[in-house]
């Protein structure tokens, strides 16, 4: 069984429970937090709602938790995706994971629940989500819904909004963990790595006011940590300036993407956020980009149900370019010649490097419960010297295929 952990209480006193999880893996404390206990795999669940029915997601959520131990869910309000189906109603996701720990009370307190706010949405192809996106996000924060024809931001009504209504899908009175899932400035991001400043923007919500509403958050109880998500160097740094001056805890985690095609978090940015600088764990998403590193794609292939059979066009587009599927293509000889699935060696890849193994935790998503094991499994592969230089060899011979200008 995992270790004991002490239940949230706002009082001096707290309750140690014994936890009823599995202990195959071992806990590790998320970046700078003193408080969360977290498993070095996380279960993505951003399928949870368009891909994947509730008795599916439920199925993977007790393979996950009751059976390998993993504590720690993350989701958003946004989810699920993408938000161009038409089943797609935002905070879907959340309502699911929340029935599902209502129907499991006893393990809420010994679970880490993260959920995301979205940032700034304003014109097509300025933010990960446009008006249409908005509209619906900005619903389903009112119950029952209101619609309204404004720009997602990350003010302190927002903020203080967006929360409660996460808490209300949730059904919990607290968020472990909650992360800004984009910035409210400008900032290049899925697939575009190239900085504009003709896109900056002079409305910008200024980030003491978006970190006095979680502070607001913190000193209610209402969230345990925040966290940063799809950031940039210079927006980390502006943060944990930004929360020293204000006399408030930093940020304990960033959940950028990283995968075997998209290593640029290692540079500069990993410095910003190793253990004896900010001390700020990656929770990399996208360790299988989109689903092309598990192989299933590789020759054309268009597996029924999977992801870029489903949605063919305007929907990651990034991970469908000629550069990624030459990448893949070598990546898989690695896996083979190191005797694993091309899944186990991406999600092994990722697992291995310190500023995950360290402080973090790595993000895995599914469809299905028999691809959820092959992810989890892939956590526990050790790869070899050998191996690692054979994978430093494809990325610099074609370094991050996925990204664009």
């Amino acid at each position: 069984r995992q270790p004991s952990r002490r239940t949230p209480s706002s009082s001096s006193s707290t309750i140690i429970m014994p936890s009823p999880l599995p202990s195959e893996f071992p806990l590790r404390l998320l970046g700078n937090s003193a408080t969360l206990l977290v498993t070095p795999v996380c279960l993505g669940t951003m399928t949870f709602g368009v891909q994947n029915s509730y008795p599916e997601a439920a199925a993977q959520l007790d393979y996950a938790v009751k059976t390998r131990g993993i504590n720690f869910i993350d989701t958003a309000e946004m989810y699920p995706v993408p938000m161009s189906d038409p089943r797609w109603v935002a905070g879907t996701t959340e309502e699911y994971i929340g029935r599902w720990l209502a129907d499991n009370k006893e393990l809420r307190p010994h679970l880490v629940i993260a959920t995301k706010i979205v940032g700034y949405t304003g014109a097509p192809k300025s933010s990960p989500a446009g008006p249409a996106a908005a509209k619906g996000i900005l619903a389903r924060r009112d119950d029952p819904p209101v619609e309204s024809s404004a720009s997602c931001r990350l003010d302190r009504a927002s903020i203080i909004k967006a929360c409660n209504a996460s808490l209300r899908r949730l059904r919990t009175d607290y968020i472990d963990l909650y992360q800004l899932h984009w910035p409210d400035r400008w900032v290049p991001g899925f697939g575009v790595s190239a900085y504009e400043p003709s896109k900056e923007r002079a409305d910008d919500v200024p980030i003491d006011e978006t970190l006095l509403a979680l502070k607001e958050l913190l000193d209610a109880g209402k969230i345990r940590a925040y966290g940063l998500s799809n950031e940039t160097t210079f927006g980390v740094c502006q943060a944990v300036l930004a929360a020293d001056r204000l006399g408030m805890p930093r940020p304990v985690s960033i959940q950028n993407s990283f995968s075997l095609v998209h290593r640029a978090f290692e540079t500069e940015l990993a410095e910003a956020c190793a253990p004896s600088h900010f001390n700020i764990g990656l929770l990399p998403w996208s360790v299988l980009a989109g689903g092309v590193l598990t192989g299933k794609y590789r020759h054309g292939a268009a597996p029924g149900g999977a992801r870029f059979a489903e949605f063919p066009s305007g929907f990651q587009e990034r991970f469908h370019g000629e550069r990624v599927v030459a990448a893949v293509e070598e990546y898989a000889e690695v896996a083979e010649e190191a005797g694993v699935s091309l899944t186990k060696l991406a999600v092994a890849f990722c697992a291995s490097r310190w500023f995950v193994d360290g402080h973090g935790s790595c993000i895995v998503g599914a469809t299905s419960v028999e691809q959820l094991a092959e992810c989890i499994d892939g956590y526990k592969v050790k790869l070899s010297e050998e191996v690692l230089k054979k994978i430093d060899a494809v990325h610099l011979k074609c370094r991050d295929p996925t990204q664009g200008k």
